[in-house]
């Protein structure tokens, strides 16, 4: 799900005068949460096309998160050809039941 509003990157909003809005969601269990840096989204394969990370992940959510993370990473580097040019970082978090649920 993406916010509503769009902002600048962070660390380049005191650049601007943005307006900041906080976008909340509920996670359900077993829901992912994938973070990621602009160095995976913006990788770009020797057609100079950008990463699909959306797309790419989509077709994995049955996998945990460290199988996700782990399939990404190995997909992202054959989209490259198997060199980053720029840093790159994913973190994958699923929502568990919580004390008492279920």
């Amino acid at each position: 799900m993406r916010g509503t509003v769009r902002a600048p990157p962070l660390g380049l909003g005191e650049l601007t005068a943005p307006q900041y809005q906080v976008d909340t969601f509920a996670l359900e269990p077993a829901d992912l949460l994938l973070l990621h840096t602009d160095g995976v989204v913006e990788a770009r394969d020797p057609g100079r096309f950008f990463y699909p990370l959306a797309e790419r992940a989509a077709s994995q959510t049955h996998n945990s998160p460290q199988a996700l993370i782990h399939h990404l990473r190995a997909d992202l580097l054959a989209h490259v050809g198997g060199r980053l040019g720029d840093d790159a970082a994913m973190v994958c978090i699923q929502c568990t039941p919580g004390p008492g649920s279920g």
